[in-house]
């Protein structure tokens, strides 16, 4: 694990380095530099690296990581919400949620049907775009007994659009003048995997990030479902077998469902009951920044522009389609609805 994870803390720090830099230079010119979060610069870092010297066997081990470390980045940002306020954030964005969900499923299960795609790749689609990304994917592959052939092509199509999003969202919301949670508010409803939601409410602001997170922890909290009703789906037409029962389909649900997100919603039970003082709260939100530069680093050193080149146009498009719907849906949601939040 080593080598790959003093390779994501020196990309990382790298990324930090050169805001910082640029932040230095602007301010001894007098000049008006581009203002880059090190989470792009941490991403944009190591996808260069990836794709053009590559990543090394040795380290490939810590790199993979990276997941592990927004799970923790993640657990431990709760510190920063109270059970009051998370409930509130949780119940307000779950109706938008639904409603993007409905949308994306819609959309992409028509718009696939239009392009000829086959009805499980679409429906890995559908899934990934709505719920939570490669993970939704990966749960959904298995439960409508999917090909490898069609989760590659979701999963492809699903990181090139949340790299998309990464770099687009963050412009878009300055651009509108979106409060920062607002644009937290966006970001959970409309990008799909969880580490590129992270960053991007991240590079917008800290207080957008942690918006981004909590919102989309709602959203990764109904995969099991999603993905049983689909298992369900398939399973009446001949694709999948489910086992009969309640008690195995709830098992179901627990297998596929984040424990990560019970892990975020303990650490804000424990802030609420007062058992974190402000110092600790302090000491837990500087080590999820640590865990989040070392997820950053790593989802560049992941993404392989090949893979997706090798997925083919047509996955791309259904999704970038249901991408464009879900964002708009909800960027019209969070605007007409945020004054219920007190978001303006």
């Amino acid at each position: 694990m080593l080598p790959g994870l003093l390779l994501l803390l020196v990309v990382g720090l790298v990324g930090v380095a050169l805001q910082v830099g640029l932040r230095a230079l602007g301010a001894a010119t007098a000049t008006t530099l581009p203002d880059v979060e090190y989470v792009l610069w941490a991403i944009l870092i190591g996808l260069a690296v990836r794709n053009t010297v590559g990543v090394p066997a040795v380290f490939r081990p810590g790199v993979a990581t990276y997941e592990f470390w927004l799970k923790i980045g993640i657990v431990l940002l709760g510190a920063r919400f109270l059970l009051g306020d998370l409930a509130k954030l949780g119940g307000f964005s779950l109706g938008l949620i639904l409603v993007d969900m409905f949308a994306a499923t819609a959309v992409i299960l028509l718009v696939g049907r239009a392009f000829g795609l086959g009805g499980k790749l679409s429906t890995l689609l559908a899934v990934g775009t709505s719920i939570c990304g490669v993970s939704a994917i990966i749960a959904g592959k298995g439960a409508i007994d999917a090909d490898d052939e069609d989760s590659d092509y979701a999963i492809a199509a699903i990181l090139a659009l949340g790299a998309v999003a990464l770099f687009s969202f963050p412009a878009i919301g300055h651009a509108l003048a979106l409060t920062d949670t607002q644009f937290g508010l966006w970001a959970g409803l409309a990008v799909d995997n969880t580490a590129e939601t992270t960053a991007t409410g991240a590079a917008f602001s800290q207080e957008a990030q942690q918006v981004a997170v909590a919102v989309k922890n709602t959203r990764n909290a109904l995969i099991g479902v999603v993905v049983l009703i689909y298992a369900l789906y398939w399973s009446t037409r001949g694709g999948v077998a489910v086992a009969p029962g309640w008690r195995a389909r709830g098992a179901f649900v627990w297998r596929t469902f984040p424990k990560f997100v019970l892990g975020f919603i303990a650490v804000s039970a424990l802030a609420t009951a007062g058992v974190l003082g402000k110092a600790e709260i302090t000491s837990l939100g500087n080590l999820s920044k640590w865990a989040f530069l070392l997820c950053f680093a790593g989802v560049g050193l992941n993404f392989d522009l090949r893979e997706v080149a090798r997925s083919g146009v047509r996955p791309l498009i259904v999704a970038a389609l249901g991408l464009v719907v879900v964002a708009g849906c909800s960027l019209g949601l969070v605007l007409l609805t945020s004054d219920l939040l007190g978001a303006s």
